[in-house]
């Protein structure tokens, strides 16, 4: 990965409201330990990481969104290889920061995704 790497986010279906992603889908959970899932855009397409997401692992997703290592890197946000669930997977490091800070930087990565717009979209039936 390098500052040119697109980080490809999956948008469950719960955080688009009219077309758009609310930034929740940027924010990690809890449950995520402060970390947010994305796919290595060096590794693998954005259909095939939705192909992979909605079929091979059975998730919701109404598409693809993606920000970038160097928009990460510019609001202090590791990103770090994580291939133990599959090996094109990564983490957004939100550890560092409370809530009011994650929320913060949650809604200027969806500013950033939402300019790029959808790299990927659920074909509606």
């Amino acid at each position: 990965m390098n500052n040119d790497t697109l980080l490809l986010r999956q948008i469950h279906p719960g955080f688009v409201q009219d077309g758009r992603p609310s930034s929740q889908a940027f924010r990690p959970t809890p449950k995520d330990e402060q970390k947010l899932s994305v796919y290595d855009g060096d590794q693998i397409t954005p259909a095939d990481a939705f192909e992979h997401y909605t079929k091979d692992l059975t998730l919701g997703s109404s598409g693809v969104l993606a920000v970038s290592m160097a928009e990460c890197g510019t609001l202090e946000l590791p990103v770090t290889p994580d291939p133990e669930p599959f090996p094109e997977h990564a983490l957004i490091d939100f550890s560092a920061y409370g809530k009011s800070a994650t929320e913060k930087k949650a809604k200027l990565l969806k500013a950033k995704a939402e300019a790029r717009g959808w790299l990927y979209r659920e074909v509606m039936a």
